[in-house]
């Protein structure tokens, strides 16, 4: 039986933990090349790990001749992490284990303005559907991190002030799980997570930037590997960043000539109303444009335009390795990022586009999820989030 962990080796083994699940590090050399430590001091470490059921080690012997070392993990069997990402009109699942297999997963429709009791007892139940399905129960989960589409103070997992979340204002969505999971749940910004999702699939990438344009737009910022909130939680609302020579345009935020008055999904589903088509979703604007629709293809070059005008501002700004569009708009591909490239190219400093990637997601729809599960395991691999994990605290 695995015998007590003392609380001052807490910071050693969470560097470790991270270290392996990160894929920096995953043998037991390269562990101690990385930390400095002994191989010696390495192995009794690791060997703790794998008492408690954390880590696991598989491969060949590290002792025969020619063959590679033991290969270190996150063991899949101590528990489940549930992903949430909730959009305006769409909820997404993912339980995953400790190593990151996705076990199950939901998709359901939403309209978020019915408000927190609803869409989160909905939630509730479709987690517990994924629970039962995959043999587990509210015990085995381990954390719960889960993203929503407005302003979120992360401290408390308090929603904001959010422009298009009525009736969620000031509701701690953690206090409506306490009951039910004895887990720590994790609130931020939908984008955030997206950001920290994507940012797992640019291993050299430090600094990115992922706008979500679909009904809104949005910005997560990664910043030296981190994520970069601000001192509020507003950091990267560029949606409300206004856009020169549309000062007649009103947003729902109350003030004008915002880019996402004039260049969201929501904007193009309105215009092209206007201008007597049948359009009721982005998805109808992306089929118009698939099928060549003149007035279509013309607003989402425009789009484009007006997006990369405030991304050459974020670009010199922050000067990103690489900026990542996702969300429904980012279906559209060519159509819509030449036109963004085109400005940001044009108008960002040189130096700031010099080695700059601007593509569309290669998690699609799973990049709330899959950074769910990163932003969850980071903080179970704290040294508190350890000491809790392994049953110290």
């Amino acid at each position: 039986m695995a015998g007590p962990i003392g609380e001052r080796h807490l910071g050693t083994l969470s560097e470790l933990a991270v270290l392996v699940a990160t894929g920096a590090a995953t043998t037991r050399g390269a562990l101690a090349a990385a930390t400095g430590l002994s191989r010696a001091g390495i192995s009794q470490r690791i060997d703790q790990l794998i008492s408690h059921g954390l880590m696991v080690e598989s491969g060949s012997s590290a002792a025969a001749r020619g063959r590679p070392p033991l290969t270190l993990r996150i063991s899949p069997d101590l528990g489940v992490v549930c992903a949430v990402d909730l959009g305006a009109t769409r909820c997404r699942l993912a339980l995953t284990d400790l190593g990151g297999a996705v076990l199950e997963h939901a998709v359901e429709e939403i309209d978020i303005g019915e408000g927190p009791e609803r869409i989160l007892a909905r939630t509730d139940d479709l987690l517990g559907t994924l629970l039962v399905r995959t043999g587990r129960t509210a015990g085995d989960v381990r954390a719960m991190a889960i993203g929503v589409p407005g302003p979120v103070d992360f401290a408390t997992g308090t929603v904001v002030r959010p422009p298009i979340m009525p009736g969620w204002d000031g509701c701690r969505v953690p206090a409506f799980f306490a009951g039910g999971y004895d887990a720590p749940v994790l609130v931020d910004n939908d984008v955030n997570l997206m950001a920290l999702g994507e940012v797992g699939r640019h291993g050299s990438a430090e600094h990115l930037l992922y706008v979500k344009a679909g009904t809104g737009i949005g910005c997560g910022i990664v910043s030296g590997g981190r994520l970069h909130r601000g001192a509020a939680g507003a950091a990267g609302d560029i949606g409300h960043i206004r856009v020169p020579g549309h000062e007649d345009v009103l947003c729902h935020c109350g003030s004008t000539g915002c880019v996402e008055a004039v260049a969201s999904g929501r904007a193009l589903v309105a215009a092209l109303r206007e201008a007597g088509l049948e359009v009721n979703s982005t998805a109808d604007v992306v089929r118009l444009v698939s099928e060549g629709n003149p007035p279509a293809r013309r607003l989402v070059r425009t789009a484009g335009e007006r997006i990369g005008e405030v991304l050459a501002a974020a670009v010199s700004f922050h000067n990103p390795d690489v900026v990542v569009l996702g969300g429904s708009m980012a279906a559209l591909h060519e159509d819509l990022l030449a036109d963004i490239r085109g400005v940001v190219y044009r108008r960002a400093l040189p130096l700031a586009t010099r080695s700059l990637s601007i593509e569309t997601s290669s998690l699609g729809d799973r990049a709330g999820t899959e950074g769910g599960y990163r932003l969850a395991l980071d903080h179970l691999l704290t040294p508190a989030g350890l000491g809790r994990l392994l049953g110290q605290g």
